[in-house]
């Protein structure tokens, strides 16, 4: 049985067709052409999808037409009005158009999820970028989403105003009630972190929003501690500094992990021959430029067995740790079931 499509990629497959339509396109032609409406298993069915289909595209912005045709008495055909719709020319690269993805995907939040993703579904439509799924993949962080507590310290920071909050320390496992004055927000290492000043400890630490408990709750008014100086920041901000520069050694598939490739740079003049590796049989050599160990790591083991690190040695031991530990939870999914 063929894989179900998912009702995103039906709508951008709607899309698609009725923007490119010489004319207009019958319910019927919808039904018999646009992949995902074949699923219907009755004709109620299918005119509750497509009514439904229809009223979500306008809900983004599409604006989509109902054209009559004279000629055909009450034959109703449907497109898309390009005058409101089109877009300048765009040339966006495969690594752009997924930059744009990812930050859509960031950005979830109720007050701008209509324009991120109306934009986005412009974008595709017209993008001349891979439908690989290895795309947003690879470009996107991992970053976790933070919980109820993202909102809150995002108007904190901007308001400099002052929270406590509960918190379980990584180390100790100890949970304690933190007020903290909110200096900035970071996507670091898989999940979001604040970084700000401990009043009760008089200096600055980070903190986990992954490890907060409960509400996150204001104290006193907007406004209410003067903003770090650039040192102070900078001070607070080192432990999660990127670090230098360095080269990673990759063997990828033909045709997969299209973000690292985007990436990826000329082999270093003094690095070693990696032509005889065995990894390489059926795979291509792949150098890309990274800082951060960890998070390079987690990207690449969003890939599965299509990317193998040959160096260095320590990314390789950290992607290693993550497959190790990704197995580890699948078996004690299966042991629990």
């Amino acid at each position: 049985m063929a894989a179900q499509i998912a009702p995103a990629e039906r709508l951008l497959n709607l899309v698609i067709a009725l923007v490119n339509t010489a004319g207009r396109m019958t319910k019927e032609q919808v039904r018999t052409s646009v992949a995902g409406y074949q699923e219907a298993p009755s004709d109620d069915a299918f005119e509750r999808m497509f009514e439904r289909d229809k009223d979500t595209l306008r809900d983004l912005g599409i604006p989509i037409l109902t054209v009559t045709d004279a000629g055909h008495g009450d034959d109703i055909g449907y497109r898309v009005d390009l005058d409101a719709y089109a877009l300048p020319p765009l040339d966006l690269t495969a690594a752009e158009l997924g930059v744009l993805a990812m930050a859509a995907q960031v950005w979830q939040d109720q007050a701008v999820r209509a324009d991120t993703t109306r934009a986005l579904t412009k974008l595709r439509a017209v993008g001349e970028a891979p439908e690989s799924t290895d795309l947003v993949v690879g470009l996107a962080p991992r970053v976790r989403a933070g919980g109820g507590a993202f909102g809150p310290l995002v108007d904190a920071v901007q308001a400099r105003q002052a929270v406590r909050f509960t918190y379980r320390a990584a180390t100790t496992g100890e949970v304690l009630e933190r007020a903290v004055e909110p200096w900035k927000l970071l996507a670091r290492r898989g999940g979001w972190v604040l970084v700000g000043r401990d009043r009760d400890r008089g200096a600055s630490r980070s903190f986990r929003l992954s490890r907060i408990e409960g509400t996150v709750r204001t104290v006193g008014e907007p406004g209410s501690f003067e903003p770090p100086s650039a040192d102070e920041l900078a001070h607070a901000l080192e432990t999660w500094g990127s670090g230098p520069e360095r080269i990673a050694t990759l063997a990828i598939l033909p045709e997969r992990a299209s973000a690292p490739r985007a990436r990826s740079v000329p082999a270093p003049a003094d690095g070693p021959d990696w032509s005889a590796d065995p990894a390489l049989v059926h795979r291509d050599l792949v150098h890309v430029p990274f800082r951060a160990e960890w998070e390079l790591a987690e990207e690449l083991v969003g890939y599965g067995d299509a990317v193998v690190v040959l160096a260095p040695t320590g990314l390789r031991s950290s992607v290693l740790h993550l497959l190790r530990t990704a197995a580890t939870l699948d078996q004690g999914v299966a042991s629990d079931g």
